[in-house]
Parts: C-alpha cells; sequence; structure tokens
C-alpha cells in the first residue's frame, strides 16, 4: 500500500478539502434556488437529526481505528489490524442499524412534535440509508487513516461531492412538482447516492490494497476482540465525550444568549439579528483556515502513533511543534486581514459592516484556535483522549458563565458573547498545551510564539500605517490588491526570516514546482 510522509497527506487533504468546500458551496446554491427558503428550511430541520445519530454511530471510531492501526503496523502486527477492522465494522454496523430503525419509525413524531413541520417526514425518511453506509465507511476511513495513506480518503471526498451536485440537480427538480417536502427528500436521496458512491469507491480501493482476507476468521477475531475493542474505546469514547459536549454547547449558546440579551434589555427581534450578525457573519470567516488546520490533525494521529509505537519521542515533539507552526501560519495573514480590513471584508462578502468591530476584536483569539485542533489530535494521538474531553468540558462551562456575565450586561450586549467565544478558545487550547507540557512531551512553546507575534505583530502594523495613509476612496480596489500582495510578500518573508515555514515545508507547496529550474 502507498504511504506518504505526514506533510504529503496532509496536502493531500488540504487540496481535497478545498475541492469538496467549492464543491459544497456550489450544492447549496443549487439546492437554494431549485428549493426555495422553504425547501431549504425543511432540508435544514432534518440535517441536525441527521448528524446527531451519524456522531452516535461512528462512535469516535475513525480517530481510534487511525491510532490503533498505525501503532499495529509500526510493529507489524497484521492480525491485530484485521481484530480492528472486524471489531469496529461490529460495532458500528450494530449502532448503524438501530438508529436506522429508530429514525424510521420515529420520524413522524419527530415531524411533528420537535420539528413542528410534518412535511419534514419526508426528508428524515429518504436520509435514514445514509447511516450504515457513513458507518462502514468511516470504518474504512479510520482504516486508510491508518495506513497513512490519505489518497482515497481525499478522492472519495470530491466523489461524493461530485456525485451529490450531479443528482441533486435531477432528483429536486424531478420531484419539486410534487410538493416542497419530495424535494427535499430529493436533496436528501441525492447525499445518499453521494455517500454510496464514495463508499464503493473506498472499499474497491480497500480491497485492492489489503493483505489479508477478513471472511475466513470473521467469528475467530470477533471472538477474541474484547482486548482491541477496550483499546479503540479508551480513544472512542473520549473522543465521543469532546464532541457531545461541543454539541450541548452549540444547542444551549443560542438559548442562553437570548435569554442574557433579553435581561440586558433587548427586544427579541433584535436579540436575533444581533446573534445573527455573531454566528451568521463573524464566526464562518474565522472558521476559513479550519479545512488546513482539520487536514494537519488527520496525518497528525497516525503519525505520531506510529512514533509513539517504537519509542521515538523526539519525532513525536517535532510533528506537534510542526503542526503549531503550521496552523498559526495558515491562520496569520487572514487574521491580519480581519483586523485591518473588518469593514470591507465584510461589506463585500454579506452587504454589512455591523459585525465588523466583532470580527477584528475575535480574530487574534481565533489564532489559538487554529492550534486547538492539532493539539486535540496529539492528545489522542498518545492516549491522553480523556484529558482532552475534561479540557473541552472545562471550557465549555468557562464560556457560558462568562457569556452570561457579560451578555446580560447592556454596556456589552452581544459583544459579551463574542468575548466569551474567546475566553472559550483561549482556556481549551492552554490547556491542551498544559497536558503535553505535564506529560513532557514538548515544553512550553514560548519562543515560537514570541516569533509569531513579532512576525504577525509587524505585518499588522504595516499594514494599517500603510492603510491609514494611502488606502483611498477614489481607487480602493486597486489600492486593496496592491496592499494585499504587498502585505502577503513581507508576510512571507518575515515567516521564512524566523525559520516559521522551513525548506522542507517550502518545498512541498505545489507552485514552487512549476517554476523553472535554474
Amino acid at each position: 500500500m502507498s504511504k506518504q510522509t505526514f506533510l504529503h497527506g496532509a496536502l493531500i487533504l488540504v487540496a481535497a478539502g478545498l475541492i469538496t468546500r467549492f464543491l459544497g458551496f456550489v450544492n447549496r446554491i443549487v439546492v437554494a434556488r431549485v428549493m426555495g427558503p422553504e425547501g431549504v428550511g425543511l432540508y435544514m430541520m432534518a440535517l441536525p437529526t441527521l448528524i446527531m445519530a451519524i456522531t452516535i454511530t461512528q462512535f469516535g471510531l475513525p480517530v481510534a481505528i487511525s491510532k490503533r492501526v498505525s501503532e499495529a503496523e509500526a510493529t507489524g502486527n497484521e492480525g491485530k489490524i484485521k481484530r480492528i477492522l472486524i471489531v469496529s465494522l461490529a460495532v458500528t454496523t450494530t449502532l448503524s442499524i438501530v438508529f436506522t430503525i429508530g429514525i424510521f419509525l420515529l420520524a413522524p413524531v419527530i415531524a411533528d412534535h420537535f420539528l413542528t413541520d410534518a412535511r419534514a417526514v419526508s426528508p428524515l425518511l429518504a436520509v435514514t440509508p445514509i447511516i450504515p453506509i457513513i458507518a462502514i465507511s468511516s470504518v474504512i476511513r479510520g482504516y486508510f487513516q491508518g495506513r497513512q495513506n490519505m489518497k482515497p480518503q481525499a478522492i472519495s471526498q470530491v466523489i461524493e461531492q461530485v456525485v451529490r451536485i450531479g443528482s441533486v440537480i435531477l432528483f429536486t427538480k424531478m420531484l419539486y412538482p410534487y410538493g416542497v417536502q419530495y424535494a427535499a427528500a430529493g436533496a436528501m436521496g441525492s447525499a445518499v447516492l453521494g455517500e454510496l458512491v464514495s463508499l464503493l469507491y473506498m472499499l474497491r480501493q480497500f480491497n485492492v490494497h489489503k493483505s489479508f482476507h477478513l471472511r475466513k476468521s470473521w467469528k475467530k477475531n470477533l471472538g477474541e476482540g474484547r482486548k482491541t475493542l477496550n483499546e479503540l474505546m479508551t480513544i472512542a469514547l473520549p473522543t465521543t465525550g469532546s464532541r457531545f459536549i461541543g454539541s450541548l454547547t452549540y444547542f444551549f449558546e443560542p438559548i442562553l444568549v437570548a435569554q442574557s440579551l433579553a435581561l440586558a434589555g433587548f427586544a427579541a427581534v433584535e436579540s436575533t439579528k444581533l446573534y445573527g450578525e455573531l454566528t451568521g457573519y463573524v464566526l464562518p470567516l474565522l472558521f476559513l483556515p479550519t479545512f488546513l488546520t482539520h487536514a494537519l490533525s488527520t496525518a497528525l494521529v497516525p503519525s505520531i502513533s506510529e512514533a509513539a509505537a517504537k519509542g521515538n519521542k523526539e519525532t513525536i515533539r517535532y510533528r506537534i511543534m510542526q503542526s503549531i507552526r503550521l496552523s498559526i501560519a495558515s491562520g496569520g495573514l487572514i487574521t491580519i486581514v480581519f483586523m485591518i480590513f473588518p469593514v470591507v471584508i465584510l461589506t463585500a462578502v454579506y452587504g454589512t459592516s455591523h459585525a465588523s468591530f466583532m470580527l477584528q476584536f475575535m480574530a487574534p483569539f481565533f489564532l489559538l484556535h487554529y492550534i486547538q485542533t492539532p493539539l486535540q489530535a496529539a492528545l489522542q494521538a498518545l492516549d491522553l483522549a480523556r484529558p482532552a474531553m475534561w479540557n473541552t468540558l472545562i471550557g465549555a462551562v468557562v464560556k457560558f458563565i462568562v457569556l452570561v456575565a457579560l451578555t446580560s450586561r447592556p454596556e456589552f450586549g452581544i459583544h459579551g458573547a463574542a468575548a466569551a467565544i474567546c475566553v472559550g478558545v483561549v482556556i481549551v487550547t492552554l490547556l491542551h498545551l498544559q497536558v503535553l507540557v505535564k506529560y513532557k512531551v514538548l515544553s512550553f512553546p514560548f519562543l515560537l510564539f514570541l516569533k509569531f507575534f513579532i512576525v504577525i505583530g509587524t505585518t499588522g502594523v504595516v499594514g494599517f500605517i500603510w492603510k491609514n495613509n494611502w488606502l483611498h476612496e477614489a481607487r480602493p480596489l486597486s489600492q486593496l490588491l496592491i496592499m494585499g500582495a504587498g502585505l502577503t510578500a513581507l508576510y512571507l518573508f518575515l515567516t521564512y526570516t524566523f525559520q516559521l515555514i522551513r525548506n522542507e515545508e517550502w518545498k512541498m507547496i505545489p507552485w514552487r514546482r512549476m517554476l523553472p529550474k535554474k
């Protein structure tokens, strides 16, 4: 089986992430144009139920499988890899069958009493077959990640989006004359078809690359799989716990914000508008660089697990520090842009600049958010998933306390919620770092943070001075382009000078390979 290096694997996932995000954006445009707001509403009503069912069905196993397969491969234990796959498939298949039947039977109740629209039953029923499909694909994906072969996962993501876009046009237009609820069901059906074709591709790749037979030893390995199950659960349970805490946080956050703003004297309509500006305008922009950090995290788990199995502590430390460097470097430039041009960015994207202060205020704090996911992946790879879960819980509790305390005061209002989100980001990230320092995995990276402070601060100061002394209304677009190119060149020069992007990483950038050789 072809195996990529850490950087090569991450780069493959980054490329796939860029493509799938673009295709996903196209898919949303198609769905919105064909079905209209009512159809999109029904589609979005059914989506949270699906996400919850998939989260519980996967049970955090993709990360656990990736770690344990990587460890087994490092020691040449093919038998253990086989047991990991068989036990994982048994768990996910059982859970997926239970949830598929449950949602199928309860769909009318969920639609009538929880979603308050009986028409939502159609998309709920249409999407239920996706649960076992994703359950199986998550196991195969974890296996390929553990083998440090990211190509099947990357290609399957692109295939899934292409099939979904192609079929959503056909299904929604074909079913729309029968009612908007059937058009929404058609959109859900296209998602099922996309996942199915993606799974078939990964199964094909699995059959080509695997060096063992699962069917012949299924009963034997399943019977001897209790130890393997326990090893998987030590990672899977805390990982699921962290995701469950995140889901609860997202559920309670709008409730607490609305109640706190009401205490501060804001009307319900104004509260909804302010919360929409924060979560609908600012946060999506701040989350833009996370596709790279998620790619790094996916590649980081098997890389660190393999190094840990071989007792190579220096490789572990280097990979974590490398992930921190690349995560901050990738988010640093966009953070500077958000701080210098918040009004321009919001006006260009959303047609309003009302949330410009929140974007400018939150941007620097989210530099820590960009390293949070790689740090959590490192903790999971080092069998420290339980502390990571508790860190997530502590961050959520403190965030809610700060949110209620500040947002309920009229002088803060929605800015209190923005500050609370930043506090939660800082606390969780620093706690993750503290765990790694406590277990002597690495020392606190003071020097690294100082270098980034100098690089980002210098570029930001130059940008502010340049903007205030040169940018005029007469030629805003041309001047913005010139400023953007100049600040990008300065930022890249400084990151390379301070060795925040090193030669081995610089050489991995695809466009460098297209430059003429001397």
